[in-house]
């Protein structure tokens, strides 16, 4: 352990200016055990500083770190476990208990007998040393020479004083005078204590000596004392007299006091009584112009502006306290409030005057517009209104009562003057797309009315017509539910397209001027970040809104400023959206082929105004009416396709290409045309897909059903006519059924060609048949000849039957018949026949090499030849 600390005081506390004095081995209790060492350390300088340090052994090497290091003044409490058994265990406590335990007793009651000591010595704190034996502390320390801490070292230390120079010089001094002090102590010792006693008599002497001057000194003493006495009484009487003067300055000091705070007070009057002049005063002209001023012309306008900003610069200055309870300014504020309840009753009763004269000025000019499609121009009314849009914006903040009444009043003049004009406006729409019409009368259209008179009955009737005047008429099949499209032409279509556009962008600079307006009139914001309303919001507002929107002097259920804006906007326009559902409805019924056009016009309007404000009136109207036109546009795929599905073809008659497949190449291809660069590319696509489904569907229906023309034929043709549409108009979304039309087509030309050519040849057919049923069943092909029906004798009797003249004659016939069964619309008929040439000839080579390899040697050959196939497909071509 010696060894242990000599290396710790050389390595660790002598660089840090420390001396370790006691050291113990320990290791924390209840955990693996990983010994370190406890020293208590002070430093060699002053003042000393005592500390308790754990020291442990470093992992990577065979040294000693300094880990932690305590104070001994934060020490509370040394807990030795028992202070009758021997224990090596111990708690120390710090900031928290830590608890050791000592490698042997001894190490640790050395240990806490040092600590103790240290307090004892340095710091005089109380540590509470609990089951502690008694032997180990002392119960006092000595404050002189004898007091030790730790050992004899550090006493020697602290004891031993080092001699001065002049000490040392009269030691020299004296030890000179006496040259034995060295050789003979004893009588240097003598000699010093003789000189010693002779001093000491002198000093008694000397004292005695002195007491006469004590006496003197003390009487000295006496006369003082006297002066004293007389000084402190001439005091007090100084003190009588300034007592006075100290009442009398105290009253000035008070009087001066109460001029300053009067003064104060007065400075603080005047600085009130300005405030309230300067604020709550309300100049004459502002009075007049409010009680008086002209709101017609631009000038009384500006007047009674400026006078009414005044009044509530006046009516809402911030009062300091105690200013609400002057007589004065009761009055004045009285005074103030009469002025705004009378200039706000006067400023609503113009202004309603005003909405009331907008009225009957524009129905004054709806005759004009009654034979154009235009509507009527608000801009000049909006402008004169704008001059009271400032006036309008204080009456909102000033008197909310009056405010919400004018904007009722204006939604309900407002609401009945665009009635009447959009009504009128649509009543041209309607005339201009049945007026110059040759079907107008038919869907209930009569004079200028514009009515739609029209039943559903009726419409059905028009649109559902019976499949043989269809089909011998060339007309329609699709016709997308309601007319045949030769009944109508482009120019119809086209002017309709016009007419549509013109309706939509007649009303969006309408409902946009209008809805800028309100917002600038009413001073709403039409432009902060809020939810959308949903439909039912809008479609309640024809009902009790306007009632629930103002009812009291506040705003209640308007969420914001944006959605009164909405509100306001969906009640003024309330006819807007049954109006253009109308229209919509006509051109529907006038030509389906318009829902095309109005999907696509309405889906451009509807994505402008989505980009300008997606939760807009104008925005929402058109929103909805686009899904109408999309369930109109969809009711009508449904209906082409429940008409192809009923579909019924003509038992006599050859069927050639199908009605519905040649109007589908029509709506496809006016498809095209219409929706090029459409926004709603999509639904028309999806479109596409049922209806060419449809049509593949009931191609397959009808060519099964078919009696007079062959089923291949129906399939061949028709999908033919489809891969030509679809390769033709190069529609995107249909690439797989193109593909699809096409294998159809290759598919039945095929079948059609192998089934027709049995027919010419058709006992060689069933001969060749027999001969191959024998090789399948394991008949070697040179044993077949062998077999009695279809020995060499009976080949070339099933030979000689089919002579080049026969052959040329079937062949005829077999022209003649596929004239017969296909139509002149696909001209199919040279490619059918070359591919039955080609088929012909196929067989022909297949006979040849049934017959070398069934009959060898045998030198049997048809009677004709390829080039005689040949020739005689070219000359019966020709002939016909």
């Amino acid at each position: 352990m010696t060894a242990i600390k000599h290396a710790l005081q050389r390595d660790i506390f002598t660089p840090n200016d420390e001396r370790l004095l006691s050291i113990v081995n320990v290791c924390k209790a209840g955990k693996k055990k990983r010994n370190c060492f406890l020293c208590a350390t002070v430093t060699t300088e002053r003042p000393v500083q005592v500390n308790v340090v754990k020291v442990k052994k470093s992992d990577k090497g065979d040294f000693y770190k300094r880990q932690t290091a305590w104070a001994l003044r934060d020490l509370g409490v040394v807990d030795a476990k028992d202070a009758v058994k021997e224990n090596p265990e111990f708690d120390l406590h710090f900031d928290k208990v830590y608890k050791w335990v000592a490698s042997s007793t001894v190490e640790k009651n050395t240990f806490i007998s040092c600590i103790w000591k240290l307090n004892q010595r340095y710091l005089r704190k109380k540590i509470d040393f609990i089951n502690v034996s008694s032997q180990l502390l002392e119960e006092s320390v000595p404050s002189g020479e004898n007091q030790s801490v730790a050992g004899g070292d550090e006493e020697a230390v602290d004891e031993y004083q080092e001699l001065n120079a002049r000490e040392e010089q009269d030691i020299e001094i004296m030890m000179e005078g006496c040259e034995y002090a060295i050789s003979n102590a004893e009588a240097f010792a003598e000699k010093l204590s003789r000189e010693l006693q002779v001093l000491d008599g002198a000093n008694i002497q000397s004292i005695m000596a002195s007491e006469k001057q004590v006496n003197i000194l003390m009487k000295l003493l006496d006369e003082a004392l006297k002066e004293v006495d007389q000084i402190e009484l001439k005091l007090s009487s100084y003190e009588e007299m300034l007592q006075s003067v100290k009442e009398q300055m105290d009253q000035i000091s008070e009087s001066n006091h109460l001029i300053h705070l009067s003064n104060t007070n007065n400075v603080k009057l005047l600085s009130e009584i300005e405030f309230l002049v300067n604020h709550m005063d309300l100049a004459k002209g502002h009075i007049k112009a409010l009680q008086e001023g002209d709101l017609t012309s631009s000038r009384g306008i500006e007047a009674c502006t400026n006078a009414a900003d005044a009044l509530l610069q006046c009516m809402n200055v911030a009062l300091r306290p105690g200013h609400d309870m002057l007589h004065a300014v009761k009055q004045q504020q009285q005074r103030f409030s009469d002025l705004r309840e009378q200039f706000a009753r006067r400023l609503a009763s113009h202004l309603n005057s005003v909405f009331v004269q907008q009225g009957h000025d524009q129905s004054s000019t709806l005759a004009q517009h009654s034979v154009e499609l235009t509507l009527p121009n608000h801009h000049p009314f909006h402008r004169d209104l704008l001059r009271y849009a400032k006036l309008m914006e204080w009456l909102k903040n000033t008197d909310y009562g009056k405010y919400e009444g004018l904007t009722k009043n204006y939604m309900d003049y407002l609401s009945r003057l665009y009635e009447r004009e959009i009504k009128d406006f649509f009543e041209v729409a309607k005339i201009k797309m049945t007026g110059t019409t040759r079907e107008g009368k038919k869907f209930g259209l009569h004079g200028s009315s514009g009515k739609l008179t029209g039943s559903t009955s009726s419409l059905n009737k028009l649109s559902v017509q019976s499949s043989g005047n269809r089909r011998s008429q060339s007309s329609s099949l699709l016709d997308m539910g309601n007319m045949s499209a030769s009944d109508l032409d482009v120019a119809d279509r086209t002017k309709f397209d016009k007419i549509f556009e013109q309706v939509l962008s007649e009303l969006e600079p309408l409902c946009l001027a209008e809805q800028d307006f309100i917002s600038k009139f009413f001073k709403l914001q039409q432009h902060q970040s809020i939810s959308g309303t949903t439909t039912n919001e809008a479609e309640e507002m024809d009902g009790g809104t306007s009632s629930r929107l103002y009812s009291s002097g506040v705003p209640q259920t308007i969420s914001s400023e944006k959605d009164m804006i909405r509100q306001m906007m969906t009640k003024i326009f309330r006819c807007t959206e049954p109006e253009l559902n109308n229209l919509i409805a006509l051109g529907d019924k006038i030509d389906s082929f318009n829902s095309l056009y109005m999907l696509v016009k309405m889906s451009h309007h509807v994505w402008t105004a989505q980009n300008v404000d997606p939760a807009s009136f104008l925005s929402t109207t058109l929103g909805n009416v686009l899904v109408t036109v999309k369930r109109n546009f969809d009711k009508c795929i449904s209906n082409q396709m429940k008409q192809m599905d009923e579909v019924k073809i003509s038992k006599k008659s050859k069927v050639g290409i199908l009605p519905f497949v040649a109007e589908f190449e029509e709506f496809a291809a006016l498809a095209e045309s219409i929706f090029k660069n459409a926004e709603r590319r999509g639904d028309l696509d999806k479109a596409y897909i049922k209806l060419i489904r449809a049509v593949f569907v009931s191609v397959e229906k009808v060519a099964n059903e078919s009696q007079k023309t062959p089923r291949d034929v129906v399939m061949m043709e028709n999908f033919h006519h489809i891969f030509a549409t679809l390769s033709r108009l190069k529609i995107s979304c249909l690439e797989a059924e193109k593909k699809e039309a096409k294998q159809k087509y290759t598919e039945h030309l095929q079948s059609y060609v192998i089934y027709s050519l049995g027919q010419p040849l058709e006992k060689l057919n069933h001969f060749f048949e027999g001969v191959e049923a024998r090789v399948a069943q394991g008949i070697r092909e040179e044993e077949v000849s062998y077999q009695l029906a279809f020995n060499k004798q009976e080949l070339r009797k099933v030979i000689k039957e089919y002579p080049g003249k026969e052959v040329k004659k079937g062949l005829d016939n077999l022209y003649k018949k596929v004239d017969k069964h296909l139509c002149e619309e696909e001209n199919l008929l040279q490619v059918v026949w070359h591919s039955m040439q080609d088929e012909f000839i196929r067989q022909y080579k297949h006979f040849e090499g049934l017959i070398a390899r069934c009959y060898p040697g045998s030198g049997i050959t048809m009677e004709f030849t390829i080039q005689d196939i040949l020739d005689y497909c070219s000359s019966i071509a020709q002939s016909h």
